[in-house]
């Protein structure tokens, strides 16, 4: 059957926190576009969704496509200027979550800089139309790992840079949501997934891969 949606150039899977998931991460990146991101939180180490330093290094270590997520007081150096010592070894982006009111100028300029200087892309969120800023990469974010959905989804225009979506989407609703996206057939976008992927307070490879199978179906690598 052929798909009624223009698929994304890849899926963020959010919030990986187990390392004895690595044999089955490895396996569904092996057949589809995937990212994972990684939350990096000093003052939530331990928690669910926010990895150990040993459960990162062993990420790190691997042949995975990741992305580092910063939240909390590195998210906040970055924004002003700073640098918080973070290890970026094995990410290829970092995504700097520091506001819900969107970004400044000088806040998309230095965590620019900051992933220049790192070898990394940095993305920032956004909660209204995406702004016409290359710099970075914009995801329209108004959910923040709540599982919250979006009334209505923001167009992505020819001048802007590459653009994600993220709010409530898991595998039963994302079929739907990505046909009513308002996307050119030729748009290229990320999308991004957390709560919808877990379950109870677990990170749940099969709810990935059914999410996968539905996104990509044949076009599995």
């Amino acid at each position: 059957m052929t798909a009624l949606f223009t698929a994304p150039s890849f899926v963020t899977f959010t919030g990986i926190d187990d390392s004895t998931l690595l044999p089955g991460m490895l396996a569904l990146s092996a057949r589809y576009p995937v990212e994972w991101g990684v939350l990096l939180d000093a003052a939530q180490e331990g928690a669910p969704l926010f990895p150990l330093p040993a459960v990162r290094r062993a990420l790190q270590g691997a042949p995975l496509r990741l992305s580092a997520h910063v939240c909390g007081a590195a998210a906040r150096a970055i924004v002003e200027g700073g640098d918080p010592g973070l290890d970026l070894s094995g990410y290829a982006r970092i995504q700097i979550n520091h506001s819900r009111s969107g970004s400044s100028d000088s806040e998309i300029r230095n965590s620019q800089l900051y992933a220049a200087r790192n070898g990394v892309r940095a993305a920032l969120q956004c909660q209204g139309g995406f702004p016409v800023d290359a710099r970075v990469d914009w995801l329209y974010d108004v959910s923040f790992g709540t599982g919250q959905r979006p009334e209505v989804w923001p167009a992505i225009g020819a001048r802007q840079a590459f653009c994600g979506y993220s709010g409530g989407l898991n595998p039963d609703n994302v079929a739907a949501v990505l046909a009513h996206l308002p996307l050119d057939a030729d748009t290229a976008y990320w999308i991004d997934m957390e709560s919808g992927v877990r379950t109870g307070n677990r990170f749940d490879l099969a709810k990935c891969e059914a999410v996968c199978r539905i996104v990509f179906g044949s076009a599995e690598s």
